[in-house]
């Protein structure tokens, strides 16, 4: 037997303004992470595979990488790395009932935003 909604419920069409827990927003980007990851395979095997065809290939593809937007790229891969993998693992601990509970799954979700900033802080100073 189906329980019958109100016919006068309050309806929200619009996306902005629906406000997103933070547990949402960190699986939200985990799954996006994984699709722009995956997206990107072939320009990372394209980029491994000129640097290990002559040291001329190597030579071109480091004058290459040493510009400022591919630097912004590879820092934008390395957010997508570091938050996928970061999630990923906070993922496994919910899966073995670690930090289930709502108070720490929000405060879980905010270490691994501040440790996926972290993260890309270090590597975009480390190649900048």
């Amino acid at each position: 037997m189906q329980k019958k909604l109100p016919k006068n419920r309050p309806k929200n069409l619009n996306l902005f303004t629906i406000r997103l827990p933070i547990n949402a927003v960190v699986s939200i980007l985990h799954r996006a992470s994984g699709v722009g990851l995956f997206l990107a395979l072939p320009l990372i095997l394209l980029t491994f595979k000129a640097s290990v065809d002559s040291p001329f290939s190597y030579y071109l593809l480091t004058l290459r990488l040493d510009t400022w937007y591919a630097k912004l790229v590879l820092i934008g891969l390395s957010w997508a790395f570091f938050h996928h993998f970061y999630a990923g693992i906070r993922h496994l601990l919910q899966d073995i009932h670690w930090m289930t509970t709502l108070k720490n799954a929000r405060f879980s979700s905010r270490v691994v935003l501040c440790l996926v900033a972290l993260s890309v802080l270090i590597f975009a100073i480390a190649i900048w």
